[in-house]
């Protein structure tokens, strides 16, 4: 049976104007979005902010996650225009902080690390004063890929765990719980400057002991910013919803990553890897260049 949504999840939906603009843009060319193929709830509110989270590597994954929205099957060949897209997409939209995400690309010798470096150098190309947010795949724990990545500079580099360690076998079947903790913990060790991050979503099944070992985990990996949001389900085919979690633990939550070092985190019901990505990125500067001055460093949804 389909959980009823308590009363602190609400969204705003698109502005059709808005929408109608976006979507106009994204098929002149040829580019897809995380916000759209995901279905994700802020989509309103970053498209009216005239921003999204491009989605690169075309829009069908090769994985089988089951709380994802995202298309799953066999892919089309990589577009080789899509960083200049992108890059185009970028400056039409005066973007100062620029999001690219994938799908899954296992069907790829480099997991498509290259299109990441590609997408990367052209936005610096255009504008070295865009600051670069990208949310990798684990690149099936290739060091080489990742590096590839890390190497083209970009300020942020975000892999999430997405869940707690006993869910993986049903939540992320692909994937690796250790994998994607190395993932976080190779770029270090490749560019010690780039900041990190990683997300969960809380519902799904997860206890409040295991989500505190997971955000220990990912400090062990010298992860720095830290998104927690409430998993929503995409269709009834996909993972159940377990539980609702308040506003008020979200907040504990958050609390306590500060607690543990991260240097930023955002943590609400409607908070998702990429919202306001850019209000993350200057908490965790003011924490690295200015810890004095810094009190809180988190953001919440509103």
């Amino acid at each position: 049976m389909k959980k009823a949504f308590p009363k602190w999840i609400k969204w705003r939906a698109p502005d059709p104007a808005m929408l109608k603009s976006m979507q106009a843009l994204l098929k002149d060319l040829n580019l897809h979005t995380i916000c759209e193929s995901a279905q994700c709830p802020n989509m309103g509110y970053c498209f009216s902010r005239r921003t999204a989270t491009f989605l690169i590597l075309g829009d069908v994954c090769t994985r089988s996650c089951t709380f994802c929205g995202v298309k799953k099957g066999i892919p089309l060949p990589v577009d080789q225009n899509e960083p200049a897209a992108v890059t185009e997409a970028v400056r039409r939209l005066g973007l100062k902080y620029a999001v690219i995400t994938s799908v899954t690309r296992d069907d790829l010798s480099d997991g498509g690390a290259s299109q990441f470096a590609e997408v990367i150098s052209r936005l610096h190309e255009l504008d070295m004063n865009i600051t670069v947010e990208v949310l990798i795949p684990d690149f099936k724990g290739s060091f080489a890929a990742l590096r590839s990545v890390a190497k083209a500079g970009p300020q942020v580099i975000n892999h999430n765990i997405e869940t707690i360690r006993r869910l993986y076998p049903n939540v992320r079947p692909g994937a690796v719980y250790e994998r994607s903790l190395a993932v976080l913990a190779n770029i270090k060790h490749i560019q010690p400057d780039i900041i990190t991050k990683s997300g969960m979503m809380l519902g799904l099944g997860e206890t409040a002991e295991e989500v505190i070992d997971a955000m220990r985990d990912l400090r062990h990996a010298d992860c720095d910013l830290l998104t927690m949001g409430q998993y929503l389900q995409p269709s009834p085919t996909h993972h159940e919803i377990k539980s609702f979690v308040s506003p008020e633990i979200f907040s504990e939550y958050a609390s306590m990553a500060l607690e543990l070092g991260f240097k930023g985190a955002a943590a609400a019901p409607l908070v998702r890897s990429s919202f306001k990505a850019d209000e993350l990125y200057q908490t965790a500067g003011r924490m690295t260049h200015h810890p004095e001055t810094e009190t809180k460093g988190r953001i919440h949804a509103d």
